[in-house]
């Protein structure tokens, strides 16, 4: 006769209880010196950390403007005074005619 039956073998049963129980170990193992990293580092870095990071981020980015691009003046546009170069603004032949308000 031949066996139908998807059961397993008991080796096999053993052998992949065995690898589930490892593995639920090694997620727990890892999740404990995860926590226990996460709480060191968090202990690690101060309030003043965030600040002094912000402050160095402004000074580094003030320096390498110094110098090298010019001053620019916020309210001068230079398209201001551009000539009108649309094609598409002198084509329309209808736009002298009154169109209908109803």
């Amino acid at each position: 006769m031949v066996n139908t039956s998807k059961k397993l073998s008991r080796p096999r049963r053993v052998r992949l209880g065995l690898i589930i129980i490892l593995a639920i170990v090694l997620i727990v193992v890892f999740s404990f010196f995860g926590y226990r990293y996460y709480q060191k580092t968090k202990e690690a870095a101060s309030p003043d950390a965030i600040e002094q990071a912000g402050s160095v981020a402004e000074n580094l980015g003030q320096q390498a403007g110094q110098g090298v691009l010019p001053s620019i003046n916020p309210q001068s546009n230079p398209m201001e005074n551009a000539p009108d170069t649309n094609p598409m603004s002198k084509t329309n032949p209808f736009s002298d005619i009154k169109t209908n308000p109803f």
